[in-house]
């Protein structure tokens, strides 16, 4: 049987809207405007000048026991580069976005892990 274009159109509608939905939910209140998870890449946007990301973040690898085993910053963004127990490579970039507004964005390995990804979230929000 083949599809028709009316059919198609309707298919594609669902699929955008229900991506919509599940990348695009609200973080809590707690200084995290919004987060995604697009392509391997966790992206949230954080309520807090650059400093106190940095801060929570260090504090979040330490708890998490990761390695760190890397980092490079200037005064726009900071990359931490770190190693959990499965030896994952995960990047957290830091990246100022106004005085009051950090970009992070977290990357697992080369595809990517979702729950990993907003574990690390959870514990770098709860650090703020």
């Amino acid at each position: 049987m083949k599809p028709t274009a009316s059919s198609l159109r309707t298919v594609i509608v669902a699929l955008v809207a229900a991506s919509a939905a599940i990348t695009l939910q609200p973080g809590c209140a707690a200084g995290v405007a919004t987060y995604a998870h697009v392509r391997g890449d966790l992206d949230a946007t954080l309520e807090a000048n650059l400093e106190k990301p940095l801060v929570a973040t260090n504090k979040a690898i330490e708890q998490l026991k990761f390695a760190k085993v890397g980092e490079k910053s200037d005064a726009l963004q900071v990359i931490s580069i770190v190693r959990n127990a499965s030896d994952k490579k995960i990047e957290i970039n830091l990246q100022k976005a106004s005085d009051h507004v950090s970009k992070l964005k977290t990357r697992v390995g080369i595809f990517g892990d979702e729950p990993l990804s907003l574990a690390i979230l959870d514990k770098i929000k709860a650090n703020l």
